[in-house]
């Protein structure tokens, strides 16, 4: 969903640092404290809706624009704020609301065009997925397009994971009063349409989401503050809250480690 105020939605790393357009908080050891990281440089970067860590490159965060900028992904350096790499994803159509990005099993990088917020009527929304490069730089990645339904009819979403060890693909529909976690296929489909199916309820207004490295944990974010999951099997259990700082934020991810 765009904002007029994007530049200081926030992007959560759950663990030690952020990003302005971002801020952070630390769910690994449940103090609930945030702590300023690095700042995104690239002015092409307006909203970022999105964030995951590389596991192929140290330091690498993959991020995207909200809503219709293009079929492009950036790859962000934490250390310096400043993009290596633009991709531009080719073999989808246009996509419609990127609100989301992941990074599956096998350096694969999943994409998810699920937003909805104008009236809730798509019949369907999009995932993408794409090999990670393993040289960063500007290039074109041939990606493969999925389509998704609801068991329950159309949903705005701004949150989709990957489970790190299964590789399953979760949404979690955006609610003011909290929504659920949906539950995809074991394997999608690039035929027919994949249907997701409500498994759990989110006690959450949920802008983003993401799996620890290990999988033990689910965390999910909204504009004003978070939540972690015992993941325990998709059965989830709630834990604690996670406090942002800057509020309004859209965001958040692990460190490959999972100590940030």
């Amino acid at each position: 969903m765009r904002r007029p105020f994007a530049l200081l939605a926030g992007i959560l790393l759950v663990g030690a640092f952020t990003v302005p357009v971002a801020v952070p908080a630390s769910a690994a050891d449940g103090d609930g404290k945030g702590d300023r990281g690095f700042t995104i440089s690239d002015p092409r970067i307006t909203e970022s809706s999105g964030l995951a860590a590389s596991r192929q490159h140290p330091g690498i965060y993959w991020t995207h624009n909200d809503q219709d900028t293009g079929a492009y992904l950036y790859a962000v350096d934490s250390a310096t704020g400043r993009t290596v790499a633009r991709i531009t994803m080719t073999g989808v159509g246009t996509p419609r609301d990127v609100e989301a990005i992941a990074v599956g099993p096998g350096n694969e990088i999943w994409v998810g065009d699920i937003g909805d917020n104008d009236g809730v009527t798509w019949p369907y929304v999009w995932i993408y997925k794409l090999p990670e490069p393993k040289d960063l730089k500007d290039q074109s990645v041939k990606a493969t397009q999925y389509v998704v339904k609801y068991s329950d009819g159309s949903r705005d979403a701004e949150s989709m994971v990957v489970h790190p060890k299964t590789g399953r693909v979760y949404i979690i529909d955006k609610q003011e009063d909290g929504g659920h976690l949906y539950a995809g296929p074991a394997t999608l489909s690039p035929s027919g349409a994949n249907v997701f199916k409500p498994v759990k309820a989110v006690d959450l207004w949920a802008t983003d989401a993401a799996f620890s490295p290990d999988g033990r944990r689910l965390t999910v974010r909204g504009y004003f503050g978070g939540i972690w999951y015992d993941w325990n099997g998709g059965d989830i259990k709630r834990g604690g809250r996670i406090s942002v700082p800057l509020g309004q934020g859209e965001s958040v991810s692990y460190s490959p480690d999972g100590s940030r």
